[in-house]
């Protein structure tokens, strides 16, 4: 990992600027402390089980952020997305045009487009199970003991890979005496949730329980032409689940869930006007639309996930213990995807996904006294299908028909060991052995008219040849890696730990589910042959250094860490106008490549403290810069380096947030209780939701200039804040909160086809909302 002298700068100042945090944060607790001497507690102990074992936050010799189940209820936080802006160096949204699929991004490492065939960069996993597709990933929180957040490859601890970092739902375990808890919501847009949740101990050793919920709210919206709402919420979900401890070592878990999704399609709104003849300007409102497509196939827009495990976790001596993770997981997608937005059928795509895994994991943990560790093997076998029509309104409509079914078979073992060296100095050392075996059916054809094509609706339909027709025989690749990782862990003051890791991540090859054959010349020249390879496997080199500093018994944290990875064959999707002899706009076209090299680096610094024993403050602040180094592209002639023209998507380089709360105790109602004051702001940089942002030279790539510029967002601040009374017995819990009372307006994501149609359309963040939370135990 090679870096420029203005690297090397950069990072010796930052290493300079982390060695001097101890000693700013001491001065400054120590001040605190002697005029405050009433405030003794400890701030909560954090346990996390990022390395497969549980243990404090602060000793974790990594990245690592965690929220409390009962952090995000007293806050009122909704979704995984929101949780983001607290944590550095992170996006998590709502994808394009969907209510449930999520987009992560961890220090520039992701993944937007959700169709098959397109590996997250970022692990997703609930109750360590990994959830290879990213719909259905982003649901209400609800039953949560807590979510983990690590941010750099953590390929030799989980049990796929996790190039860029991991995003863990962790549920609660059930209680051992009977429980019934009510939470109900009212809010803003005319939100009603309601969350129920019980378990009882059907004997000593066996417990049972079941969360049901639902959560809705009308669109923050209208469809100006029909009616319908835009950006509403119908969301049903539930879980169920079967504890049993045949005895002290042994610990059961039977599990099952399930959400749906009944929202109706969330339509972009179009930022340039309507072709000729209507020439329809831009909506007054930023969540208002004139789409026309609301069903597939005649299926309204419906996600439906669901999900089945086993966990077997047996404690075989005081030191070690076993554990086996069996899991299925699968979804349905109805999502009638409308580019243009506009009341005619211009440019529009009917889509359907099919996903199914089944995954198994033994694992083996260690807690010795010098040696801790974990080691593993991992088998998924899965399947994403999607089919989808693009209806495209020229030379009398065409339907533009893609089939996509990859199966993806992988393996892989791994170990990660920590040995203490001496009471103050411990050495980690891990590897992982990886093998993904990838398989793709793709079917690419034109029918005639804007019915669509055979298999989604329109029998009659006529076309010519097939674009794409090739078999997993055809497309078939197996990519193979170890990836090493090498660490340390210094605790050179009672109150601070350093640690250092150098580690490797690694995302296997795949296929261009939007291949077309026909684009490149048919199936047998050189541009289709290197288009049936697929595109190289990405790897990162990271390099991350950091210190953890608990003072004053725990009641200040600090947490401060510079890194820098070195990315290798960055895999960037995107889709292409074609274009006839004559310079006409005939369809579209994959275009995923290889941009051959990146380099990141960044800093990261987060802040708890327990100011008083009413007032509590949080701050976090993140610096990113990543940049692409080589991108080879074909202009006509021979290949062009057009790094300099592209920037990372979903990657602002300053985030920020500033969070306190104040305590103070209050009598409603005739009961004792406490009101907390809660409020909170947070910062992002001008973020991008494309790659390429500066002509090229390339006729085919800077026509989307000018459109990932519009759908650009400079930067923003988001305010927040709340009042909730607890009661002193905890069974009672009201609150009032408000998000983004600022109602500002943020792109979240969007549609760059100014090819087609001049279609460009945005998605926006949610606007202000109000809501009033009562939450009761029994």
């Amino acid at each position: 990992m090679r870096m420029s002298n203005k690297q090397k700068t950069m990072l010796r100042r930052s290493v300079a600027a982390i060695m001097a945090i101890p000693a700013v944060s001491w001065s400054t607790a120590y001040a605190q402390v002697t005029t405050e001497e009433s405030a003794t507690r400890e701030l909560d102990k954090v346990i996390v089980t990022a390395r497969r074992r549980a243990e404090l936050i602060q000793d974790v010799p990594g990245s690592v952020t965690a929220i409390s189940g009962a952090q995000m209820e007293k806050q009122a936080i909704p979704d995984l997305a929101a949780v983001a802006d607290t944590v550095p160096n992170t996006t998590l949204k709502t994808s394009r045009g969907t209510n449930t699929t999520l987009t992560a991004f961890i220090r520039g490492v992701g993944q937007q487009d959700p169709v098959a065939g397109y590996e997250q960069g970022v692990g997703i996993y609930l109750d360590d199970i990994y959830l290879a597709r990213p719909q259905g990933a982003l649901t209400d929180i609800y039953d949560l003991e807590r979510i983990e957040i690590l941010r750099g490859p953590q390929g030799t601890l989980y049990g796929r890979n996790t190039i860029g970092g991991a995003v863990k739902y962790v549920t609660r375990k059930l209680a051992p005496t009977m429980t019934f808890d009510v939470k109900a919501t009212l809010g803003s847009w005319h939100e009603k949730d309601l969350v129920l949740k019980g378990s009882v101990p059907v004997s000593d050793t066996v417990r049972i329980g079941a969360t049901a919920a639902t959560f809705n709210h009308n669109g923050f919206g209208k469809n100006v032409v029909n009616g319908k709402e835009n950006y509403d919420k119908n969301v049903a979900a539930g879980r169920v689940s079967i504890e049993a401890t045949p005895n002290s070592d042994l610990f059961i878990r039977v599990a099952a869930d399930r959400t749906v999704d009944d929202s109706n399609p969330r339509q972009g709104y179009r930022l340039t006007p309507g072709p000729a003849p209507d020439n329809l300007p831009p909506l007054a409102g930023d969540y208002n639309t004139r789409a026309n497509l609301y069903k597939v196939n005649g299926h309204d827009q419906q996600v439906i996930t669901r999900g089945a495990s086993l966990l077997v976790d047996y404690t075989m001596s005081p030191t070690l213990s076993f554990k086996s993770i069996t899991a299925h997981r699968g979804s349905d997608t109805f999502a009638p995807i409308d580019f243009d937005s506009l009341n005619t059928a211009s440019w529009e795509a009917p889509t359907i996904y099919r996903d199914k895994q089944d995954s198994q994991e033994f694992q083996f943990t260690l807690s010795g006294d010098r040696l801790q560790g974990v080691a593993g093997l991992f088998y998924m076998k899965a399947n994403a299908f999607n089919e989808f029509d693009v209806l495209y309104n020229a030379a009398g409509g065409l339907s533009l028909y893609t089939m996509d079914d990859i199966d993806t078979r992988t393996w892989a073992a791994f170990a990660d060991a920590n040995y203490n060296v001496s009471s103050t100095f411990s050495v980690t050392l891990g590897g992982r052995y990886t093998h993904d075996e990838r398989r793709a059916r793709i079917f690419k054809k034109t029918y005639l008219g804007l019915a669509g094509s055979p298999t989604l609706g329109n029998p009659a339909a006529v076309g010519g040849a097939a674009n794409t027709d090739l078999g997993k025989d055809d497309l078939h690749r197996t990519d193979t890696k170890f990836t090493p990782k090498l660490g340390f862990g210094w605790k050179f003051a009672p109150e601070h730990n350093m640690y250092g890791t150098l580690s490797q991540g690694f995302k296997g090859g795949m296929f261009d589910p939007r291949m077309d054959l026909a684009a490149t010349g048919g199936p047998t020249t050189a541009a289709s042959m290197t288009k049936r390879q697929g595109v190289n496997p990405e790897e990162v080199n990271s390099f991350e250094l950091g210190i953890k500093s608990a003072m004053m018994g725990g009641r200040f944290q600090t947490n401060a860490a510079i890194f820098y990875s070195d990315y290798k064959n960055i895999q960037i999707p995107g889709s292409l106008a074609t274009y006839n002899s004559a310079g006409v706009v005939t369809g579209f076209a994959g275009s995923l490549t290889n941009a051959g090299k990146a380099k990141i680096s960044g800093i990261e610094l987060e802040a708890v403290a327990h100011v008083t024993s009413a007032l509590n403050l949080s701050a976090m602040y993140s610096h990113i810069d990543a940049k692409y180094k080589e991108w080879m592209v074909a202009n006509g002639t021979g290949l062009i380096n057009i790094a300099g023209m592209a920037e990372f998507q979903n990657t602002p380089k300053n985030a920020a947030n500033l969070s306190a709360s104040y305590d103070m105790p209050m009598t409603m109602a005739g009961r004792s209780g406490t009101i907390s004051f809660m409020g909170g702001a947070s910062y992002k940089s001008k973020v991008y939701q494309a790659e390429i942002i500066r002509n090229t030279g390339i006729a085919a790539l800077d026509v989307v200039v000018p459109q990932n510029l519009m759908l650009a967002q400079d930067g923003y601040t988001l305010y927040d804040a709340g009042m909730v009374w607890t009661r002193s017995d905890r069974k009672v819990q009201v609150g009032i909160h408000g998000r983004n009372l600022g109602d500002k307006r943020y792109k979240v994501a969007g549609y760059p086809f100014g090819a087609f149609f001049n279609s460009i359309t945005t998605f926006y963040g949610d606007p202000r909302t109000i809501k009033a939370t009562v939450n009761m135990k029994f």
